[in-house]
């Protein structure tokens, strides 16, 4: 049932897709599905009303810990540069039935950090131009979480999702560059609108150290856990570097250094912005930065025509984010399929010889996100709902590649748990050396913390309409449950264990070079 061509290159399969891939855009890869404008954009003011002004400090602690994670990715992605890079890193440290269901649970949560990421759009759209509301017309309330701004959403969601799903399937070259020019304008926005939020601050920095806005009720704690949705949700994806490695001159060298860039500058930039934005809000306790979050923020402060054209680049940027995710999922989705892992993987597992890209992926990730969409168009919780749903997933997914590696690095403490190997340049491959047992460690016990808080069957997340339903409470436990369940059915049904045709690379004793 496998695709894979018997002629293998020295990462073990033929090559394929094509090389257009330099250094910025594999950077832009990572920062563009991070894309702090996109998404600090969309959940700002749900982090506030969550956690008032203090829920700033859940983004460094949320940082640090995914720095923890980028670490190990970094070492793998320099050893193993191959499309679909979650499941091909887990697989190889865990053997195929761990990895198959980590690439099963990050393709199914790429799919709906694809929508999420799409629906960005009504955060913005409407926001330059009261013309893009269109469901109930330039007069009814955009806010995502009310029905008219859900509607809307599903509707500017779906719209953007067939123009990435085009521009994926033109190919790689076109990806790269619709990606790198998205993630150059980002930038620029990010910077000017850090500066100007600064020089028009109302109040000092220290309005992080108190609980201003926050209009709950118990132990401040467990609201700003809740808060913490918002860090997590921008923090992840900068591993996509590493699913564009076949596609990405120099792999071994720019992918590593990629990966750490992508989330070091997204943390650095994410996290000025909210302070930024929080020092410069005309209020922090008349609603406004909870519901409209921080468009209201920049038309208010910069005024109509200076806050639209800053809008303009989230607008750009929402694009980019909503590109990078669904060319990451088609790879991971192209990788599994290549190795005869998933139904129609003759099909799936398939690259253009003219535009040198996975086509029917493309189409396949695209159309699932639109249908997810689709299916909760009545639903104002698809948004904080979606976000934590999809999150957890990738969380989950990380942990599937963390966790066993963690596991090697202890069995073979003593020796070299990864064989020595060189970059395009001769030099030696990134590593963490003596720390990396503890690096690693501490990015497991991170990533089980934030898994558990994230699928914590929260009402203010699960269900804003408090009727209790539990069914809506629990939706991300059952959902994860249910996609479980799924994968095992087939998996068990195909015993896809013993014909899986991947090249396994033992822990030790292969050099990279070699493997």
């Amino acid at each position: 049932m496998s695709t894979a061509a018997p002629e293998r290159s020295p990462i073990g399969y033929k090559q394929e897709l094509h090389r257009g891939v330099g250094t910025f855009a594999s950077f832009a890869a990572g920062f563009s599905f991070v894309s702090i404008l996109t998404t600090v954009f969309q959940l700002f003011g749900l982090g506030f009303l969550l956690g008032g002004a203090s829920f700033f400090w859940a983004w460094p602690v949320v940082f640090v810990g995914q720095l923890f994670v980028a670490l190990c990715f970094a070492e793998l992605a320099g050893r193993w540069p191959v499309s679909g890079a979650i499941f091909q890193w887990s697989s190889r440290l865990a053997g195929t039935s761990w990895g198959w269901f980590t690439g099963w649970i990050m393709i199914v949560g790429q799919i709906l950090t694809v929508a999420v990421a799409a629906i960005a759009a009504q955060a913005v759209l409407p926001a330059i131009w009261s013309g893009f509301q269109l469901v109930g017309g330039s007069g009814a309330d955009p806010s995502i979480l009310s029905p008219t701004g859900a509607k809307n959403a599903v509707v500017l969601g779906i719209a953007l999702l067939v123009v990435t799903t085009l521009v994926n399937i033109l190919g790689i070259r076109q990806m790269a560059a619709a990606t790198s020019f998205g993630v150059a304008i980002e930038i620029v926005g990010v910077v000017v609108l850090i500066g100007v939020l600064f020089a028009l601050s109302e109040r000092g920095p220290g309005v992080v150290l108190h609980h201003t806005g926050w209009e709950g009720s118990g132990n401040y704690f467990f609201a700003w856990l809740a808060s913490a949705l918002m860090a997590a949700y921008v923090m992840v994806g900068f591993d996509s570097a590493g699913e564009l490695a076949e596609e990405t001159h120099s792999p071994r060298k720019t992918t590593p250094k990629t990966i750490i860039r992508a989330l070091t500058t997204s943390g650095l930039g994410g996290g000025l912005l909210i302070l930024g934005a929080l020092m410069a809000a005309p209020s922090l306790t008349d609603g406004n930065l909870s519901s409209l979050g921080l468009s209201w923020v920049i038309t208010e402060r910069l005024g109509d025509v200076f806050g639209r054209l800053l809008l303009c680049c989230v607008a750009v940027a929402v694009f980019a984010c909503t590109l990078a995710v669904q060319t990451s999922g088609a790879r991971m989705t192209y990788s599994m399929a290549r190795e005869g892992a998933l139904p129609f993987a003759k099909a799936l597992g398939t690259v253009s010889p003219r535009t040198g890209t996975p086509v029917v992926t493309s189409i396949v990730v695209g159309a699932g996100a639109a249908l997810a969409l689709a299916v909760n168009v009545n639903s104002t919780t698809i948004f904080t709902a979606l976000s934590s749903i999809c999150i957890a997933m990738l969380y989950v997914a990380y942990l599937g590649v963390t966790l066993p590696l963690l596991v090697v690095r202890i069995k073979h403490r003593d020796t070299d748990h990864f064989p020595a190997g060189h970059d395009e340049d001769g030099k030696p491959l990134f590593t963490m050396g003596r720390f990396g047992i503890a690096v690693n460690a501490l990015a497991v016990v991170y990533q089980v913390i934030m898994i558990v808080n994230l699928m914590w069957p929260r009402p203010e997340i699960y269900d804003l309409s408090t009727n209790g339903n539990w069914v809506l409470q629990y939706s991300a436990v059952l959902f994860v449950g249910a996609v479980v369940a799924v994968g095992a059915v087939y998996f068990g049904g195909k015993r896809l264990h013993g014909r899986i045709d991947l090249v396994h690379i033992p822990h030790t004793h292969v050099a990279v070079d070699e493997a």
